[in-house]
């Protein structure tokens, strides 16, 4: 007998092991760096940059959940903005760190390796909470998680943006229960508009939208297969 659930947590960790461990596939993933994947140019998300260029979000502190490589996390930087950044594969965070290095960023940047809910930041609130493509990789049961860290960290009036699949262009459209069914996420889940404005309905929505195509000699990244969002925090909260 093995009668050990007695937190929410103990749920989450028993429900955690329904699926295939993530830290090794990300690992193996961010080793072939010369693989042809959108996400390893070191180019920051065009939505992320037209939120900075449009004036939507000012220099402060951020907090950039699953950073991978750093390309998002380095470009805040460069504008003035105070970064943690987590992310659960070492290979990642140490490509990060590099790239940071030869960008010339000091200590305004600070790499976490660990899962984005057991970090150990260095503050209790940050201005602005980026993600992306972390939210889409988490199983269905993590997003109560998710909801606490951002109820946790995201300062009041602060801001949270997210780029996720999109429902109908990528990403798997099965019903939260069948997932446990499979046991897989297969590869990432699709999200639609309605979804994100229904689960971060406590936060106020100022843009969802279909990420904007870029072509190789943009200096963004921008894939039409992703689903963006800006969301603001009530400044009572």
């Amino acid at each position: 007998m093995n009668r050990t659930i007695r937190t929410t947590e103990d749920v989450l960790a028993l429900l955690d092991g329904l699926f295939p461990p993530a830290e090794p596939f990300w690992d193996r993933f961010y080793a072939d760096r010369s693989a042809e994947r959108p996400f390893f140019a070191p180019k920051p998300d065009e939505n992320l940059a037209s939120c900075l260029d449009r004036g939507l979000l000012s220099p402060g502190r951020a907090l950039d959940l699953g950073c991978g490589a750093g390309r998002n996390a380095i470009h805040l930087a460069s504008l003035g903005f105070e970064v943690d950044t987590v992310d659960l594969s070492a290979t990642a965070i140490a490509w990060a760190q590099e790239r940071a290095r030869e960008a010339g960023t000091g200590t305004e940047l600070r790499f976490h390796r660990a899962s984005i809910f057991d970090a150990e930041l260095p503050y209790t609130h940050y201005d602005l909470v980026y993600d992306s493509g972390c939210l889409h990789h988490l199983p269905p049961h993590r997003r109560v998680s998710y909801l606490a860290l951002l109820d946790r960290v995201l300062a009041p009036g602060g801001h949270f943006a997210v780029t996720a699949f999109a429902a109908g262009a990528i990403g798997s459209e099965r019903p939260d229960a069948e997932l446990y069914r499979i046991g897989a996420l297969e590869g990432g889940l699709a999200y639609s508009a309605d979804e994100l404005r229904s689960l971060f309905r406590e936060f106020t929505p100022l843009e969802i939208r279909p990420m904007a195509a870029q072509g190789p000699d943009s200096p963004l990244s921008g894939v039409p297969f992703l689903l963006t969002a800006l969301f603001r925090r009530s400044a009572g909260l």
